[in-house]
C-alpha cells in the first residue's frame, strides 16, 4: 500500500548515487536496486536521465515491463529546455515526456552566476525556461518536481532571484520545488532559516536535497523537515559524488523513530538493514560498518563498562531498539572486555556463564592474553566459540590429529607460480597423506586439508573459503612482523570467521583454516573427539 502524498520519501540512488567514484551500475543492477527500493516502500525512485544517458533510456524501457512497483513511482530526471528553444521542440524534454515515467524531476539553475556563466543566458530567459518546461510536461499529463541546483549558494548571492525561480516554478505547476545544497557546505541553522524564508515568501511546496561535504547532509535534511518541507531526497547508504548524498535510511529512521512521522508502509522500517546490505551487494560498495542504524557496528558494544550496564538494561547504552531497523545488538570480545562482556557474548553464542564466575574470569584473562599476542575476537566469533567450548568442556573440539604440513611454491618456466602443499594427519582412525595444489599457499593448504578429511567427514564438500584478510601488526619489524589472518568460510547456509596469528603468514593462515573447518564440522553436527 502506498504512503500518503502528504510527505514524499524520494530516492535518487540510481541517478545521483551512481555518480559516486568507483560505482558503476548496469541496467540489470538498476532494475535490481529499484525492486529493493520499492520493497522498502519509498514513494519515488529517480531512475536516471533518459535521452541524455543511453543506459538510463534503456532502464526506463525495461522497467515498464520488468518491474511491477507496489509502493513507488518512477521519476525521470532531466534539465529545463535549452535557451531560445521551445520546450515542445527540445529533444531532451521530449525524452522526458516519452519516458513513461509518471513524474519528471527537472533540474534548474537558481544561482544567478550559474545562469550567466554556465548556461550563458540571461536571468529572465532562465525563468522562461523553467516556466515553459514545467507547463509543457504538465500539459502532457506528467507530474513535475523541480530541483533548484545550488539554491543555498544562490540565495546568499542574490536572494530575490533565487526566490523568483521558486515562485515561477510553483506558478507554472511544479508540485514540489526542492532546494538543493549542491555543494554541501550549508550548516543546519542557516539552512533552516533559509527554508522558513522561502516558505513564507513563496508559499510553494518545498523539498530538500542535501550533499554531505560538511558532514551535515542528514542533519540538514531533518532541519529542513522541521522547518516545513514535505519532500526529502537522499540515497541508500549515502552514495553520491564527493562525500556523498544524505543517507535516506538515516533520515527516514530519525523521522520515524525520533519524530513519530509515518513515512514507510507499516513494518517496512525493519527492512532497512536488509535492504541497505542487499543494495550494497549489487553496487559492490558496502555500507560503512559505522553507518547509523544499518552499519554492522551501529549497535556493537566493546567496553566492559558498557556491557555491565547492558546486562542490566540494553536501553542504557542504545539510543533505540536495533530490531526496529532490522539490525541487532552485538557484544564484541576484546582486551577491553570485562566479565559482563564475556557473559553477554557467551549468551549470544549459546553459553550460560551466569553462575560460574571463575570460568568467566578465566575466559576474560585468556582473551586479554591472546589479544596481547595479536589475536582479535571482535570479528572472529567462531574462534571465540571454540575458545569458550574449550574452557567449558576442558578440551578443544577436534576432528583430526595433524602430524605435519608443508607448502612449496614453484615458479615455472612460463612465469606462473604454483603452490603445492602436503598434509599428514589422522582422521576417523585413518592416517592420510595428501598433496594439494593451488594458486597460492593458503589455497593449496585448503585443498589438501579438505581432501585429507573428506572420507571421514563428507560435510567438508560444502565448505568454501569466501574471504581472506591479512594484517601486519607490528610493521616496524618488517618481514619478521606478527601477522593476523581472518578467514571467512561458508557452507551455503551461513558463514563464520576464524582467526590465526603467527610470524609466518602461512602459519597464521593454517591456524585460521583449521579453526574454520573445526567450527564448520560442529555446525554440521559431526561428533568431535
Amino acid at each position: 500500500m502506498s504512503i500518503s502524498d502528504d510527505f514524499h520519501v524520494y530516492d535518487t540512488t540510481l541517478r545521483d548515487g551512481a555518480q559516486q567514484e568507483g560505482l558503476a551500475l548496469s541496467v540489470a543492477d538498476k532494475i535490481a536496486i529499484a525492486q529493493h527500493l520499492d520493497d522498502l516502500g519509498v514513494g519515488f525512485i529517480e531512475g536516471g536521465w533518459p535521452g541524455a544517458v543511453p543506459k538510463d533510456t534503456e532502464f526506463f524501457e525495461r522497467a515498464r515491463t520488468e518491474l511491477n512497483l507496489r509502493n513507488a513511482t518512477f521519476a525521470a530526471f532531466g534539465a529545463t529546455r535549452k535557451p531560445g528553444v521551445a520546450a515542445a521542440d527540445d529533444p531532451q524534454v521530449a525524452a522526458l515526456r516519452d519516458s513513461g515515467a509518471g513524474v519528471v524531476t527537472l533540474v534548474a539553475k537558481s544561482h544567478d552566476a550559474h545562469v550567466e556563466r554556465a548556461l550563458r543566458t540571461t536571468l529572465d530567459e532562465n525563468l522562461r525556461m523553467v516556466a515553459d518546461t514545467v507547463r509543457h510536461l504538465r500539459e502532457n499529463g506528467q507530474r513535475v518536481f523541480l530541483d533548484t541546483e545550488h539554491f543555498f549558494d544562490g540565495y546568499r548571492a542574490n536572494r530575490a532571484y533565487a526566490l523568483e525561480v521558486v515562485r515561477v516554478a510553483a506558478e507554472a505547476g511544479a508540485d514540489v520545488v526542492a532546494l538543493c545544497d549542491t555543494n554541501g557546505g550549508t550548516l543546519p541553522r542557516e539552512l533552516q532559516d533559509v527554508v522558513r524564508d522561502v516558505l513564507e515568501s513563496t508559499g510553494a511546496r518545498l523539498g530538500i536535497h542535501c550533499h554531505n561535504d560538511a558532514g551535515c547532509a542528514v542533519a540538514n535534511s531533518i532541519a529542513a523537515v522541521e522547518a516545513g518541507v514535505t519532500h526529502v531526497q537522499g540515497t541508500i547508504n549515502g552514495y553520491g559524488e564527493r562525500t556523498g548524498n544524505a543517507d535516506l535510511l538515516a533520515i527516514v529512521a530519525n523521522l520515524e523513530l525520533k519524530r513519530s512521522m509515518k513515512l514507510l508502509p507499516e513494518g517496512n522500517l525493519a527492512e532497512s538493514f536488509r535492504i541497505a546490505h542487499a543494495i550494497a551487494e549489487v553496487t559492490n560498495v558496502p555500507p560503512s560498518n559505522r553507518a547509523p542504524y544499518v552499519g554492522l557496528s551501529a549497535f556493537a558494544h566493546k567496553a566492559g563498562l558498557h556491557a555491565s550496564a547492558i546486562k542490566v538494561d540494553p536501553d542504557l547504552y542504545q539510543h533505540t531498539d536495533p530490531a526496529l531497523v532490522g539490525n541487532d545488538m552485538r557484544m564484541l570480545v576484546s582486551e577491553m572486555a570485562g566479565r559482563a562482556s564475556i557473559e553477554l557474548k557467551g549468551r549470544e553464542l549459546g553459553f550460560d556463564l551466569s553462575n560460574d564466575r571463575d570460568l568467566v574470569g578465566r575466559v576474560a584473562d585468556r582473551v586479554k592474553d591472546l589479544e596481547s599476542r595479536g589475536y582479535t575476537f571482535e570479528a572472529a566469533d567462531a574462534s571465540f566459540w571454540l575458545l569458550l567450548t574449550e574452557e567449558v568442556d576442558g578440551k578443544r573440539p577436534s576432528f583430526f590429529d595433524v602430524e605435519s604440513w608443508r607448502v612449496i611454491t614453484e615458479s615455472r618456466a612460463d612465469g606462473e607460480a604454483v603452490s603445492e602443499s602436503t598434509v599428514k594427519l589422522v582422521a576417523g582412525g585413518e592416517r592420510e597423506i595428501v598433496t594439494g595444489e593451488g594458486n597460492g599457499p593458503v589455497n593449496a593448504l585448503d585443498h589438501a586439508l579438505r581432501t585429507a578429511i573428506e572420507r571421514a567427514y563428507p560435510a567438508v564438500h560444502k565448505f568454501e573459503l569466501v574471504d581472506y584478510k591479512v594484517r601486519i601488526l607490528d610493521q616496524g619489524h618488517g618481514t619478521d612482523a606478527v601477522i593476523r589472518v581472518l578467514i571467512e568460510t561458508a557452507d551455503g547456509e551461513g558463514s563464520w570467521v576464524t582467526v590465526g596469528v603467527g610470524h609466518n603468514i602461512v602459519e597464521a593462515s593454517w591456524g585460521a583454516l583449521v579453526d574454520g573447518f573445526t567450527f564448520g564440522l560442529l555446525r554440521h553436527k559431526e561428533v568431535a573427539r
